[in-house]
């Protein structure tokens, strides 16, 4: 489902061919896509540091992607933090066939390690109509590695400051019919910050085996050991005079370090999936899943712990045909099904000992959608689709403590249909212009129903609205650029909040009127070539501009209307420049402009501007026959400029900040054979 791009450089001078979009019914070429999409591949992967997905997902314009702490990400498209203090929520996202994010609607992105997987596909704007309930978009992550050598193995190791230490090593080996690959990751940082330490440990199997010439099975299992500490947020004059204190402790609460403040999520996730290519005009897929999570979370507050159990299947028909070259077509037909089982616990935390106990409760979700989408290609100038799925979504639940309920208690959401009509003509050969519609829908998550020490909220209600969005595509050898605009209008967005102790809880607000407009260009300076002291110089831009406002928004009689969206920055500009050198050196060069960001949603703090620059610079020697060496040295915040890079939004007493690194180093080797 998500091998993004066809294309592999075959030495550091070939030129990348032609980005493929594969988010079926379609493996089309990106400029007769009518998905607003953008593809990070490998060699965009190879750029970046290899220990944090953060600087390469914020290449993409309209997706913000934060780290508060080492381990601590959060992942925006198009404005969706507004609900997502931490993790990953309203944006859908799968591991190839598999959905990463559970019937409950949380996404443990930060369990994957970086290194692990070999292109990202973004599909911006609601995606309901082939992945189910969202209203921020679809990340389809690959781990599947290339079909390509017979053997191959690779392992790198990198230092750096504030105790940085990633090692990754990787196996894959392809027999006749059958390939499989193991990859191992560990992680450990001290953090910049006072109560910012990771230690993460990984590894990731997956296999595939074309049985017959028409069919085939494909597996995908990781075990993910996480353990990060939280500093949490501090106040403007903190982060001033000293960015790098945790909160601290006061005379209503604890602090940060006092209560050993941090998360530890042991998950382990299996999958399988069938292929069949029935006859040369239908294919059927299927697949099935379970993830168990242990997630143990000691806050400033209290002490939580949950037991998480997810089951599930994926599966659709695709049907294909063409009428004498004028037209061609596909169809799709297919569901999916999920169950997460979940008990949830909260004690007293006695300075990172689980003390007595406060709630206890078993909340289980249940989503299921059926889909079906068209798309047609006339005269290979004419590209339209049209899909539209029915998504059902309940919860259930049981009170264990301070009140017994010997049965469960049920809610039952109306089924909602999520339709999208999408189009796209090709004015010229290299020229595209695309137009869609679509609707967003995205219920409560079971940490939103729950959050960690405060009670059920059973009054919280699904977030929706209207996504309308055109844009233009031109693309040749040299030259590619993508800008659209969008208009989405969303009813009844959650918002979170916080409350005297620091405990976050959720709201719906009346909406959020959002337009926005989003450039990404890529050229080449000086073209792929074998000759020359410079072979090859790239330069990218992701340009990004929104207009977000609340409207109809009241709380406790206070009428935030006409504010902007919390979150949020009004502009982005991220730009880029690679250079491939003689004698296998290379260099990188990425700028991010970010305005300021409202903090709360009375709009009476800003986050300020920033400037972050980073270097990398390597060497891969020549002439090594099967051996390919690489050494390598970066920079990150070459400015030294004082930011946070996630703030605690709508926080009490002005704890809003979480101080990003200052400047910093690391450098590393790795090798393939």
């Amino acid at each position: 489902m998500c091998n993004t791009a066809k294309s592999q450089e075959k030495n550091d001078t070939t030129q990348t061919e032609e980005v493929v979009v594969n988010a079926y019914p379609d493996k089309r070429k990106l400029l007769d896509s009518p998905l607003s999409a953008y593809v990070i591949d490998k060699k965009q992967l190879q750029n970046q540091p290899s220990f944090t997905m953060v600087p390469a997902l914020n290449t993409v314009a309209g997706v913000r992607m934060e780290e508060r702490s080492p381990g601590s990400y959060r992942l925006s498209i198009r404005g969706s933090l507004l609900r997502s203090p931490f993790g990953v929520r309203n944006v859908k996202i799968y591991m190839d066939e598999f959905p990463l994010t559970d019937a409950g609607g949380n996404t443990y992105l930060q369990s994957i390690d970086p290194g692990s997987f070999s292109k990202l596909e973004i599909l911006k704007g609601p995606q309901g109509s082939l992945f189910g309930a969202n209203t921020g978009g679809v990340v389809l992550i690959n781990p599947f590695p290339k079909r390509g050598d017979s053997a191959l193995a690779n392992a790198s190791i990198t230092g750096g400051s504030y105790g940085l230490i990633h090692e990754k090593a990787s196996v894959q080996k392809r027999f006749k019919n059958y390939q499989f690959s193991v990859y191992e990751a560990y992680q450990k940082s001290n953090g910049y910050r006072q109560q910012s330490a990771l230690d993460r440990k990984y590894i990731q199997a997956t296999q595939r085996w074309d049985y017959h010439k028409n069919l085939a099975l494909k597996s995908l299992f990781f075990y993910s050991d996480m353990n990060y500490q939280t500093p949490g947020g501090i106040t403007l004059a903190q982060f001033n005079s000293d960015p790098q204190l945790a909160r601290q402790t006061t005379s209503k609460s604890p602090g940060a370090a006092e209560q050993h403040a941090g998360v530890i999520n042991k998950t382990v996730y299996g999958g399988i999936a069938h292929e069949a290519n029935i006859t040369s005009r239908l294919r059927h897929v299927i697949a099935v899943f379970a993830t168990h999570t242990s997630f143990t979370n000691p806050a400033i507050a209290n002490y939580e712990l949950r037991n998480e159990n997810t089951i599930g299947t994926r599966t659709y028909l695709e049907w294909s045909g063409k009428n004498e070259g004028e037209v061609s077509w596909k169809w799709n037909l297919g569901t999916e099904w999920q169950k997460t089982y979940s008990s949830i616990t909260d004690y007293g935390n006695n300075r990172g000992t689980a003390d007595t106990v406060q709630d206890s409760d078993n909340l289980n979700a249940r989503q299921n959608f059926i889909f079906t989408q068209y798309s047609a290609t006339i005269r290979k100038r004419f590209i339209v689709e049209a899909g539209l799925s029915l998504n059902s979504y309940k919860y259930n639940y049981q009170s264990l403590y301070p009140v017994y309920e010997s049965t469960f208690s049920n809610r039952q959401f109306n089924p909602q249909f999520m339709p999208r009509l999408a189009t796209t003509y090709k004015l010229k050969e290299n020229l595209a212009w695309r137009a869609s519609i679509s609707r967003g829908y995205s219920q409560p998550t079971i940490a939103e129903l729950l959050p960690s020490g405060t009670a059920l909220n059973t009054n919280l209600q699904p977030e929706y609205g209207w996504n309308y969005e055109t844009g233009l595509r031109y693309q040749n050898n040299r030259i590619s650029i993508d800008v659209a605009g969008f208009y989405y209008r969303l009813q009844k967005a959650i918002v979170q909040r916080e409350n005297a102790n620091g405990a976050s809880y959720y709201v719906n607000s009346g909406g959020t009127n959002q337009a926005g407009a989003e450039l990404q260009l890529s050229i080449y300076l000086i073209k792929p070539r074998t000759d020359g002291i410079v072979k090859s110089l790239e330069f990218k831009n992701a340009f990004t501009y929104y207009h977000f406002y609340f409207y109809n928004y009241y709380l406790n009689n206070v009428n935030y209307s006409g504010n902007r969206v919390t979150g949020a920055p009004q502009t982005t500009v991220v730009s880029s420049l690679s250079a491939q050198f003689a004698k296998g050196f290379y260099g990188y060069v990425q700028h991010n402009y970010t305005s300021n960001i409202p903090l709360n949603d009375a709009g009476t703090a800003y986050a300020n501007p920033y400037n972050l620059i980073q270097l990398k610079a390597g060497w891969k020697p020549k002439n090594l026959k099967r051996l390919n060496l690489e050494f390598f040295v970066g920079v990150d915040n070459l400015l030294n400029e004082k930011y946070s890079l996630g703030n605690d939004l709508n926080a009490v007493n002005g704890l809003y900040y979480n101080a990003a690194p200052a400047r910093n180093y690391y450098f590393g080797t790795g090798f393939t054979f």
